[in-house]
């Protein structure tokens, strides 16, 4: 009943909400493994595992998921149903580009044209 009921809290269980939170789930443990297994974490000088930057990354979580409240409020608002679909596949697709960086950071090769592209969004920051 409680999953029920946090699941309509966020517009319901469907593809784009269970997507997002797979994502959230795999970039939470691809980052916590680089930075306990590899000591590779680009958060700390030695790059080691931190608790407080662990905690950071949950609180994160946690605001990305209120604004897919936000995007099911403004559904209702607007009597439409794609504003929450559209938040969940943007916070999506920031996941994703975690989870490669994560990868790489790891040792996992990546193709020559995601190492370029992950070079470029970084240096856009």
């Amino acid at each position: 009943m409680v999953g029920g009921a946090v699941a309509a809290f966020f517009g319901g269980w469907d593809a784009a909400f269970g997507a997002l939170l797979t994502c959230m789930g795999v970039d939470f443990l691809s980052g916590s493994l680089v930075a306990l297994v590899f000591h590779k974490s680009k958060k700390t000088g030695s790059g080691a595992y931190n608790s407080a930057y662990g905690l950071k990354g949950l609180c994160r979580k946690g605001l990305m998921l209120l604004l897919v409240l936000v995007g099911v409020q403004t559904d209702a608002l607007l009597g439409v149903d794609y504003t929450r679909n559209a938040v969940c596949l943007g916070l999506c697709a920031n996941e994703i580009l975690s989870i490669v960086e994560n990868l790489g950071l790891a040792g996992i090769p990546m193709p020559r044209a995601i190492v370029r592209a992950l070079e470029q969004l970084q240096e856009k920051e």
